[in-house]
Order: C-alpha cells, then sequence, then structure tokens
C-alpha cells in the first residue's frame, strides 16, 4: 500500500492525531471533516481537503474513519454521500466504537458492491494516538489486514482478533466496559479511603503495588483526579456510549450484564450532573458529592 492514497474522514481529538502521523510517515492523504478548523491544519502540512465522504472515496484507494457515533458510522460509510457512494476506494477501515452489529451491517453493504470494511477500533486515548501507540483491533478478511498493517503500524499496534465483522468490536467494548468500571470501583475505594483520612496519592502507590492495581489508580488518578484536571481525555458520552453499547450486545448474546450496568448507571449519574462533555474521570466527583469530601493532594 506504499503508493495508495489514503483518505481519512473525522478529524476529532483522536483522529486528527491518526491522521497527522500518516502526514508525518509519508502518505498521499485526503481528508474531509464538517468542522474547517479541523480540517486546515492536515491541509496546511500537505493533506488534500474533500467537500464530502464520498469525494474521499472518489480521490482516494483506502478510507480510514474515526467517527463518535454508530449513527455517524452508518451515515459516513452507507450514506448518500457516504464512502459507498464513492468510486475509487475499494475498502473502509473504521477505527470508531460501535459494536459488532453495526460493523457487521456496514461490512455486508460493503461486501454486496464487491468492496471491504474492517472494523478497526482502538484503545490507548490522545496519548497513543500522538505518539503511534494505540492499541488497533482488527477483523476482516486476513489477506486485508495483511495489506493494510504497514500502515496500522504507523498509528500503533495491531491485532487481528478474526475474519468475522465485528469481532474486534467486541474486545473493544469489552476493554472499554473494565476500564470504565475499574474507575468507576477505585472512585468508590479512594474516596472511601480520603473520607477516613487517607492520602489519596499513598493509597495508590500502595495499591498499585498490591493485588487492587488497575488502569485508573496507575494512571487515571495520579494524572488527572489527584491534580483535579479532569483531562483524561475521554468524554463522559462516550464513556457512556460504550458501555451501553456494551452491555446492550451482552443482552442480546444471552450474557447477563450485573456489574456492567451498574457501571453504565454510574456513568449516566456522572453525565446527568456534569454534563455529558465532562471528563469521564468526573465519575469520582459523584462518589464525592454522595460522600462529602474531596480526593486531592496532600
Amino acid at each position: 500500500m506504499a503508493d495508495d492514497v489514503l483518505g481519512f474522514v473525522g478529524l476529532g481529538q483522536m483522529g486528527s492525531r491518526m491522521a497527522a502521523r500518516l502526514l508525518d510517515a509519508g502518505h498521499a492523504l485526503v481528508v474531509f471533516d464538517p468542522v474547517e478548523a479541523a480540517v486546515a491544519p492536515l491541509v496546511a502540512r500537505g493533506a488534500r481537503r474533500a467537500a464530502s465522504a464520498a469525494e474521499v472515496a472518489d480521490l482516494s484507494d483506502t478510507v480510514l474513519a474515526s467517527l463518535p457515533t454508530p449513527e455517524v458510522v452508518r451515515m459516513v460509510g452507507l450514506g448518500p454521500d457516504g464512502v459507498l457512494s464513492g468510486q475509487r476506494a475499494r475498502r473502509f477501515v473504521d477505527f470508531s466504537t460501535t459494536g459488532p452489529r453495526v460493523a457487521q451491517q456496514v461490512a455486508a453493504a460493503f461486501l454486496a458492491q464487491g468492496r471491504t470494511s474492517i472494523d478497526a477500533p482502538v484503545s490507548g486515548g490522545i496519548t497513543g494516538a500522538e505518539k503511534g501507540s494505540l492499541a488497533i483491533m482488527v477483523s476482516g478478511p486476513r489477506e486485508e489486514f495483511e495489506r493494510l498493517e504497514p500502515v496500522l503500524r504507523v498509528m500503533g499496534k495491531p491485532f487481528f482478533c478474526g475474519e468475522k465483522p465485528g469481532q474486534a468490536q467486541v474486545l473493544k467494548l469489552c476493554n472499554n466496559l473494565l476500564a470504565a468500571a475499574a474507575l468507576a470501583i477505585s472512585s468508590e475505594a479512594i474516596v472511601m479511603g480520603v473520607k477516613a483520612g487517607l492520602d489519596p496519592s499513598l493509597m495508590c502507590e500502595v495499591i498499585n503495588s498490591s493485588s487492587g492495581r488497575n488502569s485508573a489508580t496507575q494512571d487515571k488518578f495520579p494524572r488527572a483526579i489527584i491534580p483535579r484536571s479532569f483531562d483524561f481525555g475521554f468524554t463522559t458520552a462516550l464513556s457512556h456510549k460504550d458501555v451501553r453499547l456494551c452491555v446492550e450486545e451482552a443482552e442480546a448474546m444471552g450474557i447477563p450484564m450485573v456489574v456492567g450496568s451498574a457501571v453504565r448507571q454510574m456513568l449516566a449519574v456522572t453525565s446527568a450532573s456534569f454534563g455529558p462533555e465532562s471528563d469521564f474521570t468526573s465519575i469520582v466527583k459523584v462518589v464525592e458529592q454522595w460522600a462529602g469530601v474531596e480526593v486531592g493532594g496532600a
């Protein structure tokens, strides 16, 4: 794929950084986003501007996308001015988190036209997108994965999850459920310790040397909660969406999600209390309000 023209649709916090890495690696890039301020910096660096997702697909061989919701993915992929309407691109690579059923629907529509759709959700946040250290979970035809792998490695470490559409989406939902659950239960534990007079930084240090260590105590508390910055870079709305999708998909498969449902409810309360655009680390504020204490450095 060294000589292929790449397209990129969706230049938000994640997509803009992923697209920038492709430019840095020397790839020819066509970009589209409805927000002009997101497009301009990449065009200034050499990307070609397109007026729609369909035009991106007319000007590129492979279209990559990083989009916020399953509904937007359907519109960008299958809509009247979407990627499937373009004539040149033969494959669509979706880095979004949509759940397996949407990935299967999009893959079937592309297959009907003799094209390929690959679901490739990512994990690692803004920092991972900037550094090219994302975990990229991929499902689709193996030969397409092998063809794409050099491009994916510009942005992170790809993991082939299987040839069935949606398998990567299942793994991504499982990961994000675990991340949100770790944050929710760690918030309860750290708030309990603070109310008992313990220093939260000491708590994290001890927990991280013990059996309770997790992604929240190792990263989110030290970086965004204890300093009170609440700027980890992932919104409550997106976390709530991912956990909701996970619970719904599990229930459709006949798998009860007792703990997952509680995490979904905690995120719903956080969204109602602090707004959907709040950082998802704000979940600790809900517990703080209930407990009447505040987590902060000594």
